[in-house]
């Protein structure tokens, strides 16, 4: 009754009352916030995508590892490594082996202008006919090309398409097409104005004309 105790049991129920609105402030805090105006539906939907994004994860754990429960063998990263390695070393195979056509196709190209132009041209002994400056170095051009290809058959046939190292044949045979390419190159404009110059000769133009049909 007396007026010391009303102050504590005033300030005892201020106390309680205080720490129920901080118990409600930090339950505020840490749930999830909601609209008051949500439905039942809307909480179904938020489950239902919840559920759908756990399956997807399991699903796609069962994919990325075969052995786990499905019937069906499903594709592994190293499968798919695999088959991409497979794919490049298909096209690997196929590369080489039009690179050895191509350079079987330029051999037998030469063959035919050593033969059919070359050696008749020089065989005729036409005095105002210079073939080795209009052909310059092509005979040699010719032997570097076959060595080139035996080397590349020697690389390919008989061996298994991972074992086949064709870089080692291009650096081994470097040297030998720089220097024969580089003088072949030198002299191409010179050979081609020389062209040039026979064909306005009626005489000389008969003569390559000539070789040109035994080419056909």
């Amino acid at each position: 009754d007396c007026p010391g105790k009303e102050g504590i049991g005033g300030r005892k129920r201020n106390l309680a009352l205080l720490r129920s609105k901080l118990y409600m402030g930090e339950r505020r805090k840490t749930e999830p916030v909601v609209e008051s105006t949500t439905t039942a539906g809307d909480h179904g939907t938020l489950r239902r995508s919840q559920s759908d994004r756990t399956e997807y994860s399991q699903k796609l754990q069962e994919k990325m590892s075969p052995q786990a429960g499905s019937s069906t063998p499903a594709t592994s990263p190293q499968e798919d490594e695999e088959q991409v390695s497979r794919r490049m070393m298909a096209r690997r195979v196929k590369i080489i082996a039009e690179l050895v056509q191509t350079e079987k196709d330029y051999i037998s190209d030469l063959d035919l202008c050593i033969k059919e132009v070359i050696q008749p041209l020089r065989n005729k002994q036409i005095a105002r006919f210079d073939v080795d400056g209009l052909f310059s170095n092509i005979e040699l051009v010719h032997q570097l090309s076959a060595k080139l290809l035996s080397l590349l058959e020697e690389a390919t046939t008989d061996v298994e398409p991972p074992m086949q190292i064709i870089g080692e044949v291009f650096l081994q045979i470097k040297g030998p097409l720089e220097d024969t390419y580089k003088i072949y190159c030198y002299r191409h404009d010179d050979a081609h104005t020389m062209l040039e110059s026979y064909e306005k000769d009626e005489e000389l133009k008969q003569h390559l004309r000539d070789c040109v049909q035994s080419l056909k």
